[in-house]
């Protein structure tokens, strides 16, 4: 479900509140321009429907262009990896054509992915795009809300949806360009997935998408950060920022059993026969849908 809305990213500029573009956030219900693993671990309910995950997620925030945030129905985050013990797992390369040495998640780890807002002009990550589901929808994968349009009829769900990269350096949990300590997989050369040499190490990566019901409005719907990018179509900028907060207990069994056991945990499963109590929020409609843009002070 979605969280808070601010200028606020503790990640690009943290201690800085209200430096940033409009985000949505979801997660951690406390996260802010001060927020620190201590702090999102210490505070915070969350919008995962468990405080078990105090991670904070954010993106940029959706506007309408008539003076309103469009708040997204629900958001999904689906984690994947494959188990330690996969010949893949053991080092790069090789005989086993080898993915990287899978690890579990660094306790704090932080980074963005997308649209680079510290530097707009680099190609994004993260493979990111527009899809719309519901009735009249047209299937397909757009990399703007403008090729949307059209395909997404009133009452239907636009979908932002993007990648989380998986290969870590081993080293850091945040760098100044709060990119390079994380890479994406190539097909390089050698014809097989691989992480690069300088980011050896495989963590659980996500998908995220963020579901919103279309109005009449939606050609007229941008992301806040399509600002930093001259000339950018609606959506062109999409992003996202990632701070992990899981409980350590908890996400050391659910790497155990549901990452490293290959099982399909849903509903707060740990792949153990226990489960994470959660808090149902019994709707996947946002309410309220629609709220002012806040000032920007």
């Amino acid at each position: 479900m979605p969280g808070q809305i601010s200028y606020d990213d503790p990640i690009i500029y943290p201690g800085k509140p209200g430096a940033a573009h409009l985000h949505q956030f979801f997660g951690n219900t406390k996260a802010n321009a001060y927020s620190t693993y201590s702090s999102l671990r210490g505070a915070g309910d969350s919008t995962c429907m468990s405080p078990l995950n105090r991670s904070a997620y954010w993106m940029p925030a959706m506007l309408d262009g008539k003076g309103k945030v469009v708040r997204p129905d629900y958001v999904s985050i689906y984690y994947k990896r494959r188990p330690k013990s996969s010949p893949k797992c053991q080092g790069l390369g090789g005989t086993a054509q080898g993915l990287g040495i899978c690890v579990d998640t660094p306790n704090g780890i932080k980074f963005v992915f997308g649209f680079d807002p510290t530097n707009p002009q680099a190609a994004p990550t993260g493979a990111a795009y527009f899809t719309c589901s519901g009735t009249g929808a047209v299937a397909g994968k757009w990399k703007t809300i403008t090729e949307a349009v059209g395909k997404c009829p009133v009452g239907a769900r636009l979908g932002a949806v993007i990648n989380a990269p998986k290969c870590w350096d081993g080293k850091n949990l945040d760098t100044p360009n709060h990119r390079s300590h994380m890479a994406y997989v190539s097909y390089g050369s050698w014809g097989y997935e691989r992480c690069p040499t300088t980011h050896p190490y495989v963590v659980p990566t996500f998908t995220m998408g963020a579901w919103f019901t279309v109005d009449a409005n939606l050609k007229t719907w941008y992301l806040s950060s399509d600002h930093m990018l001259p000339g950018a179509l609606p959506g062109q900028t999409f992003h996202a920022d990632f701070f992990m907060a899981w409980d350590p207990t908890v996400k050391k069994i659910w790497h155990e059993n549901c990452i490293d056991k290959l099982l399909n945990c849903s509903d707060g499963e740990l792949g153990n026969g226990k489960a994470i109590h959660q808090t149902w929020p019994k709707s996947f409609n946002a309410s309220p849908r629609l709220v002012a843009v806040p000032p920007h002070a």
